[in-house]
């Protein structure tokens, strides 16, 4: 599913309800107090960020850590519970609960998906979409995908969910160009770069009806969406074919007669037109921030072929994680079903996002595309509307990918906190859960954020 709030137009728009409960103590620990964020409920009023509502330890850093976060990990709304945080500059983890389990990521495994694509194809990759002809039968052309999700049939000048994608009128204009005075009258839809099935069998098929992810395709446009220039917009069943049906109507007179079949490019044909993705680190960004399906699941199968692979469902676990080994983050227990997250059955313990984004932070193998593309707290994408009331301190503080599926939500990334400290995280709310386990997650992690260094275990 896609992650979103109110805030940000592109996704599900679901009510946030205010939760009611019981006061609860302030908790006195050692001469550390925590206040304020202990209420996992926002409240209507704008907390004053000059004002702390966390534990200001007086200790040096060295000295034991006290500053608890217990009252906020034990909120039901988080369902069953699992989270790590690690201090970044020494490795040490300092708040644990389940963090080697592995367990269902939701949409925060697209950072798993961004880091492979980025350390095996680099932030500058594109990717072709071409129209071939044979000429032996020169009636016929052939519309080719190269595993683009991005090819719009916007018109020139105008911009598609994906900024700068290239355009079928491009390759309308050139293909009238080379085969002037020719009437086309079949086009073939290739889209067989990607093998195997089309579609997750544990994807919810809602999220294909309700706007969220489009049929696994190397040959598609705008996400197969409906409407281009909207984010959540209803994909179909047939995205191949809708591309060729679009390609037909972007011809013109010279393909006015022509039918769409689907097929195979024989290897008798020449090329005769070719658009190229924009780099592939304008996906990343793009992916991340709003939480895209298509394009998260474009980039695995890429990263699938690049690494032998045929690009199908069953090769993404082993091409990801063979990806990911430059990294030297240890990817046992992982379980990758999707590049997107879509499926509950994906499996990653919270301790790997914590490492990884350490890896990350240091910006080895162009991975500074990822940092940039998470959504902030109180700022961006799909976090742009979060962190409010009690947690607007840590507005700007967080960045990190957020997830949702029918049973969890999740949330991965990096605190800069209170204290100075780089903290990387994984928070995952699992089981039966509610849109208000969004609420408990940014008080847990604003917690995090206020504790730093001094955040204890307990």
């Amino acid at each position: 599913m896609s992650d979103t709030n109110k805030g940000f137009p592109y996704f599900k728009q679901v009510a946030i309800g205010a939760v009611s409960g019981a006061a609860i103590l302030a908790l006195i620990v050692g001469g550390f107090s925590l206040s304020g964020g202990s209420n996992p409920t926002p409240t209507n009023t704008q907390a004053d960020p000059s004002q702390s509502q966390s534990a200001s330890p007086s200790a040096s850093a060295s000295s034991g850590r006290m500053c608890s976060v217990a009252e906020q990990a034990a909120d039901p709304l988080l369902g069953s519970m699992q989270a790590v945080v690690m201090n970044a500059n020494t490795d040490e983890v300092l708040f644990d609960r389940g963090a080697t389990t592995p367990a269902a990521t939701a949409s925060a495994l697209k950072v798993l998906t961004a880091a492979a694509a980025l350390a095996t194809l680099g932030p500058n990759y594109r990717v072709d979409t071409r129209v071939y002809s044979d000429p032996t039968n020169p009636g016929v052309v052939y519309l080719v995908g190269g595993g683009d999700p991005t090819l719009s049939r916007t018109a020139p000048g105008t911009q598609s969910v994906y900024k700068d994608a290239p355009k079928l009128s491009s390759l309308a204009s050139s293909v009238n160009s080379r085969l002037a005075g020719t009437q086309i009258k079949q086009i073939v839809v290739d889209a067989s770069l990607f093998a195997g099935s089309t579609w997750e069998p544990t994807w919810e098929r809602s999220e294909q009806t309700q706007g969220y992810m489009s049929e696994v395709s190397a040959l598609q446009v705008d996400g197969d969406r409906d409407n281009p220039s909207q984010e959540t917009s209803k994909r179909s069943t047939t995205p191949a074919k809708r591309a060729g049906a679009w390609f037909k109507k972007a011809l013109g007179s010279i393909a006015a007669t022509a039918t769409v079949v689907e097929g195979k490019t024989p290897a008798s044909a020449t090329e005769v037109a070719k658009v190229q993705s924009a780099p592939i680190s304008n996906w990343i960004t793009h992916m991340l921030l709003v939480s895209d399906n298509t394009q998260a699941e474009a980039l695995a199968r890429l990263v699938s072929l690049d690494q032998g692979y045929d690009g199908s469902f069953g090769s993404i676990d082993a091409a990801i994680k063979k990806a990911l080994a430059v990294t030297g983050v240890d990817s046992t227990g992982l379980v990758l079903k999707d590049g997107s997250g879509l499926s509950a059955m994906n499996a990653v313990p919270p301790i790997y996002f914590a490492k990884l984004f350490k890896v990350i932070m240091a910006g080895q193998h162009d991975f500074n595309w990822v940092m940039q593309g998470l959504p902030v707290a109180g700022e961006s994408g799909s976090l742009a509307d979060r962190f409010k009331g009690d947690y607007v301190d840590a507005d700007g503080k967080i960045a990190a990918k957020t997830g949702w599926i029918k049973h969890g939500y999740t949330l991965a990334g990096v605190i800069t906190a209170k204290d100075g400290t780089k903290l990387t995280f994984a928070i995952y709310a699992l089981g039966n859960v509610t849109d208000k386990a969004k609420l408990a997650i940014d008080a847990l992690a604003t917690g995090f954020y206020r504790c730093g260094d001094q955040l204890s275990n307990q």
